[in-house]
Formats: structure tokens, C-alpha cells, sequence
């Protein structure tokens, strides 16, 4: 077994033995580029025939208009304005935690790529289920009631920024973290970092540097 296979099961075994009486809400937290969606699949991916939703803070963005208010540039303005909280726990959230098995929820809101609401259709909500749910900034006030497990994955800036920039396909652009391309997302996610301290309220802190030999750092 590999090292990613051994911390995954191993963080799936718990959430387990969690969700063994009751639904559970799983956040997998961390900068940009730091690998959150593939480890929230190959985590859900853990669970057989556990019901399992899997959503991301990705579809609930808010329009460009607003995310932009403060400037495109601006660090605070990516902090402050870049999700839609109030809309994710009112289709996602607050269902799955407080509705009826049977009753409805949402999984997506808007598409920020297209900049445009999602006709999403509602969902049934499943008795006994796991939330997998992976973005950045899970730890803020406005959320962190919410979970009942969390991971922080954590990875150098130099390693995020890159991965970013890999996954963008772009070309000739710096992957210096200290470079002002990268002054909105770098400063804003340092300011939660700063002000949220997630890696202190995370369940499990895990080392994700190098993908294949992720470390449980607490």
C-alpha cells in the first residue's frame, strides 16, 4: 500500500467511526494549488456504498461585479467577497444538516467561469450520508460550525503557485509567490491564514508537498 493510501484510509477510517450514528460533514481546507480536490475524490472514493456528496465552494462564487468590487487586485476584496456563504448554506448546507432524509438540496449555484447562475437541479438528500466537501477558506467563522471533520492540507507557496500555473496551462508566467500576479490570492489567503489559523482548528493537518508521500503533520 502507498503512503497516499495509507493516510487516506487511514482519515477515511475515522470519519467512519464518526458517521457511524450520524451523518457527517468532511471539509478538506487549503491554499490554492495545494491538491484539495484530488484528495477530497480519492476520498470519497473510500466509502463503498456509503452514500457520499461531493461538492466544492467552487460552484457557489459570486458574480464577477462583486468579487471584483474591491478591485482585481485586491487581496482583502479575495478574502471578503469571492464566495457566496449566505446561498451555499442556504441550498447546501443548512438542508443537509437540518432537513429530513427525502427533502432537497442544491449542489451548485453559479459558474464563475461563465459568470452566470446554475440551473442545478435539486438533489435528494440520502439517510446516513458523508459531505465531502473541499475550497479554500473553510475555517472562517461563517462556515466552521459546520464541520465535523476537517483536513488542512498544507504545501510550500513555491509548490501551490506552480501547480496553479501548471494547471492553467498558460505559459511565461512567474511562479514566484512574491511576484504581482499573484499579490490578490497570495496576500488575501495569507490574511485567513493569519486571521482563521486553520491549521489550529483542522482535525488533521496533512503535509501534501509531495502528492505521492502525503504526511499527517498533526
Amino acid at each position: 500500500m502507498t503512503r497516499r493510501s495509507q493516510v487516506l484510509k487511514s482519515i477515511a477510517s475515522e470519519i467512519e467511526r464518526l458517521s457511524a450514528a450520524s451523518s457527517v460533514f468532511v471539509g478538506i481546507d487549503g491554499v490554492d494549488g495545494v491538491g484539495k480536490t484530488c484528495f477530497a475524490d480519492e476520498l470519497a472514493a473510500r466509502f463503498g456504498s456509503r452514500s457520499i456528496i461531493r461538492a466544492s465552494v467552487d460552484d457557489f462564487h459570486n458574480p464577477r461585479k462583486i468579487r471584483y468590487l474591491k478591485g482585481k487586485d485586491s487581496p482583502t476584496g479575495f478574502f471578503e467577497d469571492s464566495f457566496d456563504y449566505a446561498g451555499l448554506k442556504q441550498l447546501l448546507f443548512d438542508p443537509l444538516r437540518h432537513g429530513r432524509a427525502g427533502s432537497v438540496y442544491y449542489r451548485k449555484l453559479f459558474d464563475h467561469r461563465l459568470d452566470r447562475a446554475v440551473d442545478a437541479p435539486p438533489e435528494i438528500i440520502p439517510d446516513m450520508f458523508v459531505l465531502i466537501f473541499d475550497g479554500i477558506f473553510l475555517h472562517r467563522p461563517e462556515l466552521v460550525e459546520y464541520w465535523d471533520y476537517t483536513v488542512f492540507l498544507d504545501a510550500p507557496r513555491t509548490v501551490t503557485i506552480k501547480r496553479c500555473v501548471d494547471r492553467a496551462g498558460v505559459t511565461g508566467v512567474s511562479t514566484d509567490p512574491h511576484h504581482p500576479i499573484h499579490r490578490r490570492y497570495v496576500a488575501g489567503q495569507n490574511f485567513y491564514l493569519d486571521s482563521c489559523d486553520p491549521r489550529s482548528l483542522a482535525t488533521k493537518v496533512v503535509d501534501n508537498e509531495i502528492i505521492e508521500y502525503p504526511r499527517v503533520v498533526d
